[in-house]
């Protein structure tokens, strides 16, 4: 496919995606989409019990293993607030995190892939993954088993942070693992007037959000990366009386695993001493997310050598405290997770993110380069 009519191609599909965002596990007309572009192509598709969501394959003619890639096609609950011509059709709703991005490129990736299939010496599985921003969407796809034969795997993401024609690449952990936590702190309501024939609610709550920040700084190693942020606090409806319960929520993010395990265990026990030293009870509920997203050393120096043999500048991935469920696949598959530069600007999730259409191309070249050479390794 000549340079310019792909550069078009993809260009003219990423602004339809923008125009058109959709939230995790509705993205119905999105999956139409692609396989429309697909099938146009003449890529095969997998069925799948996945109710939105697409999984291609290029068999190439020659044997070889099976590798992946990887998009996420997902949009977020944002009213955005560009002036781009193809902005946002959908009130509250837009693609502030750069799926539309990823799905393009992807696609791109395919048809090269699919163009260049007689070359290929093994078979290269194409996931446009749904429902990343709900972080469980990758759980989703690996319980299909879909994955089984995938021998290593890769991904992208925006990157606000770089230029185009840059990538971010490193090994070892680049994002966080994220967990959210519900805290219920039980006592005995009372007269505001009369605090001592209760048990307060809301002088416990703030003991414990005072005493949860000594994790970070006074027990985590002090090279490690962790974040415990108490996001929300409802306690009483009125003026005058001190309410028998107080709900905090919250996140915690982590680079390690020991860590992570640890700050839910020193979490739980703060907070229910704190609560017994003023005669309350209090009750952590955990729910885990994905787990850190930590690169695998061999692909990720495989990686950079293609990148700059396609031309791009690398420069060390940054640390994110951000999640993605990419980090399930690598629990299981090793792989990379590839920071694309899209243009510095305002970052993932603002009203007025933007992602430059002149990465996509390259984008797209640089992972059909990328799998084409990781299989004739």
């Amino acid at each position: 496919m000549e340079q310019k009519v792909l550069e078009q191609k993809l260009t003219d599909f990423f602004e339809e995606l923008h125009s058109h965002p959709e939230l995790s596990y509705e993205e119905y007309e999105t999956t139409e989409r692609i396989k429309r572009e697909l099938h146009a192509a003449g890529i095969e598709i997998l069925q799948t019990p996945l109710k939105t969501g697409v999984v291609a394959i290029i068999r190439g003619a020659q044997p070889g293993k099976t590798y992946g890639l990887r998009c996420d096609i997902d949009a977020l609950p944002i009213m955005e607030e560009t002036e781009l011509p193809y902005k946002s059709e959908i009130p509250g709703k837009m693609h502030a995190c750069g799926h539309d991005f990823h799905t393009a490129a992807v696609l791109g990736t395919a048809l090269l892939l699919q163009e260049r299939k007689e070359k290929l010496h093994g078979n290269v599985k194409i996931l446009f993954q749904p429902a990343e921003e709900s972080s469980h969407g990758a759980e989703t796809v690996l319980q299909t088993g879909i994955l089984s034969d995938v021998e290593a795997i890769f991904g992208l993401h925006t990157a606000a942070y770089l230029p185009v024609g840059t990538l971010g690449i490193r090994a070892g952990s680049v994002m966080a693992a994220v967990d959210r936590f519900e805290l219920n702190i039980t006592g005995t309501g009372c007269h505001g007037g009369h605090p001592d024939e209760g048990v307060d609610t809301i002088l416990v709550a703030a003991s414990v959000i005072q005493a949860l920040q000594s994790i970070v700084g006074r027990n985590l190693n002090p090279f490690h990366t962790g974040v415990v942020s108490v996001t929300r606090i409802h306690g009483g409806n009125t003026w005058n009386v001190i309410p028998d319960k107080v709900e905090l929520e919250g996140t915690v993010r982590s680079m390690d695993k020991e860590d992570r395990v640890f700050i839910e265990k020193r979490m739980r026990g703060i907070a229910e001493n704190i609560a017994a030293a003023y005669g309350a009870k209090a009750e952590l509920l955990w729910y885990p997310g994905p787990p850190a997203t930590v690169n695998e050393e061999t692909w990720s120096a495989f990686a950079e050598d293609v990148a700059k043999e396609c031309g791009y500048e690398v420069v060390p991935q940054r640390n994110s405290t951000g999640g993605e469920d990419f980090a399930f696949y690598l629990e299981k598959i090793p792989g990379c997770f590839i920071n694309v530069g899209t243009g510095v600007g305002y970052p993932n999730h603002h009203p007025q993110f933007y992602a430059d259409e002149a990465a996509l191309a390259p984008a797209a070249e640089y992972f059909a380069r990328l799998l084409e050479e990781a299989l004739g390794k």
